[in-house]
């Protein structure tokens, strides 16, 4: 009798129609492909470059449509590298569920249509409602990073993120010059951050994964050099980051509040990368890596949070203040 009822109340139960299921779980492989957590993170710093390009509040125009064609273009550049990496993904236990590694999305060409349509879409936005230089500045990271960086370096050479973390460090760079229209000494410094971020941040995956790349034949610096020298150029790509992060402080760009921030963050950073010398176990390297995110994005915050802060503790300030002093 229950078994009945309950048949009974199933079939009087909505159903989602297969076709719609079918659109949904397109959707969600279409969305997939812009590595959505990488592109957020990419944007942020963008922004961040946006608003310390200007003393006040940059225009808001600029930031909507700077904001929106960097996301489209760092979306097109995840997607070109979810089609170039489909072969290898297939392999990579850390990639083998990407949706072109699964077979959908009829094997890759839908993929490339959905690539060129953002990255399209990127320039006509940068174009029209922001500048030529920022438009034509995001194209080339588009570039360097899914033709020049997935198409060639990832396989050619083990410093290939060494090399392809230029078009990956750029984005506060495109930030600040879609608000400004120009480039600026203050943007390459944020520029460098990333830059030197960029090869602790990735080694230290690389190093939890070095079985992976291997197999696939991907020269990654663990599985050129060993996991021993890897873990050195960490700490030693550490340590130049945390003397770079002081360059916002030391040139005026930030006061006191960042550079707390920034030395208490490096702090972290290079504690992570010491312990990672002599780890405690193979999963510290992901400890590394996930720190590596937060640390990113914390850093960012505080030059974007002490920005808007009173301009006290710039060097500038400080000497002006022990001058007052002395007279």
């Amino acid at each position: 009798m229950d078994d009945n009822v309950a048949l009974a109340d199933r079939a009087r139960a909505p159903q989602t129609p297969p076709m719609t299921a079918s659109v949904r779980m397109t959707a969600s492989d279409f969305f997939e492909l812009t590595k959505p957590k990488v592109v957020a993170l990419i944007v942020f710093t963008a922004v961040v470059g946006m608003f310390l390009a200007v003393p006040g509040w940059p225009p808001l125009v600029n930031v909507i449509a700077g904001s929106l064609g960097i996301w489209l273009a760092a979306s097109s550049a995840a997607a070109i590298n979810h089609v170039l990496d489909a072969r290898i993904d297939k392999r990579m236990a850390r990639t083998r569920h990407r949706p072109l590694a699964r077979g959908r999305l009829g094997g890759g060409t839908a993929a490339v249509i959905f690539a060129a349509v953002l990255g399209v879409a990127s320039m006509v936005v940068l174009l029209v409602w922001v500048n030529a230089l920022t438009a034509w500045l995001t194209l080339a990271s588009l570039i360097g990073y899914a033709i020049i960086y997935t198409a060639y370096l990832k396989r050619a050479t083990p410093q290939n993120i060494v090399i392809g973390g230029a078009a990956g460090a750029a984005p506060p760079l495109l930030g600040w010059t879609a608000v400004t229209g120009e480039l600026h000494a203050h943007a390459f410094i944020l520029f460098l951050i990333i830059f030197l971020w960029t090869p602790p941040h990735f080694w230290a995956l690389a190093i939890y994964r070095r079985e992976d790349y291997a197999a696939v034949d991907v020269p990654m610096l663990p599985v050129t050099h060993g996991t021993e020298y890897t873990r050195w150029q960490i700490l030693y790509y550490t340590i130049l980051l945390f003397l770079i992060t002081l360059l916002p402080w030391l040139s005026g760009m930030s006061g006191l509040f960042y550079l707390g921030g920034a030395v208490i963050l490096g702090a972290g950073f290079l504690y992570f990368a010491w312990v990672l010398l002599k780890p405690p176990n193979e999963a510290f390297a992901m400890r590394v890596f996930n720190y590596s995110v937060i640390y990113l994005m914390a850093l960012f915050g505080f030059l974007l949070v002490d920005h808007y802060l009173p301009a006290i503790g710039a060097p500038s300030e400080v000497a002006w203040s022990l001058e007052k002093v002395d007279s």
